[in-house]
C-alpha cells in the first residue's frame, strides 16, 4: 500500500494559495461594508 504524506506544511501552503486567491478576487470588488457606507452617505447628502 502506498501513503501519501500530506505535512502540515503542505496544507498551510495550500490554505495561503486559497487566502491568496479569495485576496485577488476580492480585490476588484468593493466589500460589503464599503458599499453600505457609500450608501448611507448618499442618503445624508
Amino acid at each position: 500500500m502506498v501513503f501519501t504524506v500530506y505535512t502540515i506544511e503542505m496544507a498551510y501552503a495550500r490554505m495561503r494559495e486559497l487566502q491568496d486567491l479569495a485576496n485577488r478576487s476580492r480585490a476588484h470588488q468593493p466589500s460589503a461594508s464599503k458599499r453600505a457606507a457609500r450608501k448611507r452617505a448618499a442618503k445624508k447628502r
